[in-house]
This record gives C-alpha cells, structure tokens and sequence, in this order.
C-alpha cells in the first residue's frame, strides 16, 4: 500500500470515528497503531508505540488522541474544611471518573446543585463497565473532590454533600 493510499485511509478512519459517537478507538494493521479519543482526559497510548504518519487535513486534537494531560486536581479540601454533617459518597470501586454521561455533554452536578437520593453524580468505569454513582442522601453538593477522567480508588471519596 502507498503512503498516498495508507493516509487516504487514515483520514478516512478518523472521519468515520468523528461521526461514530465512540468515545476512544485503537487499531493495529499492517504494522500501524493508532489510538483516537475524544476524551480530553485521556492519556493515549503509553507503551512508546511510535505515532501513525500526521494524515494530511486537519484534525482536532482532541480526535487525533494528542491533548495534553489536564494538569493535576487542586488538593482535596481537609476533612475538617467540611461542614458539620456533610455525607462524603466514595468511589464504588477503582475506576476512572467522568463527571458526565459522555465527552462533550454537561456535567451531571456542580458545587451547589440540589441533588436527592436517587440523583446521579458521575460514572465510574472499569474495563468499559461504566457505574452510576448515586448521591444516596438528599442536600446540596458541597465539594467535588476529583478531576474529570481521573483514576480513583476503591472508596476514595468523591463528593461531598450536605443536607439542606
């Protein structure tokens, strides 16, 4: 296959994924390993696979998978910085957490949204096993302790809500 023909094919590749609705595609052919994502958060490939030839037209970065990671969360506020009876709702498991139900989309809660039980506060997922993290007490949300895309683990806290 020529150069002309393998770029005529990755731009063909990241059009279709473009208007697919896939948060993340990797593929390997022929030799050739591409990771896209239109996950801002995303760290991309991190096995030093040398990058697929740059196809010729324009692509945003973020769908050619080459954002920069977002710089690290401001540290989590000290217990003692919470009000008195604030509910802290934990990570379910470890997992990476989004804040909203899909890239692009708004975010589920913000400092300050009235949330019930039943409200959901993010999605943690593992292993493309997405999980809706309810709020589990009616109040206001107080804090997000958490960056967007962020790993979290096993009963880290996540939010911190206070009833009201």
């Amino acid at each position: 296959m020529s150069a002309a023909d393998r770029t005529a094919e990755l731009e063909q590749l990241i059009a279709e994924f473009e208007k697919s609705g896939l948060r993340e595609l990797h593929v390997v052919r022929d030799g050739v390993e591409i990771y896209l994502s239109n996950d801002a958060g995303s760290i991309g490939l991190s096995t030093g696979v040398p990058a697929a030839p740059a196809p010729s037209s324009p692509v945003s970065p973020a769908a050619a998978g080459t954002v920069p990671p977002k710089p690290a969360a401001d540290p989590l506020p000290a217990a003692e910085t919470w009000p008195e009876g604030a509910e802290i709702v934990r990570a379910p498991y470890l997992g990476t957490f989004y804040r909203a139900p899909k890239p692009g989309s708004p975010a589920y809660v913000e400092v300050g949204s009235a949330v019930t039980a039943e409200s959901e506060l993010c999605l943690v997922e593992v292993m493309k096993l997405f999980t809706t993290v309810r709020a589990g007490s009616d109040g206001i949300v107080h804090a997000i302790l958490s960056a967007d895309g962020a790993l979290v683990e096993a009963d880290q806290p996540l939010f911190v809500i206070v009833k009201g």
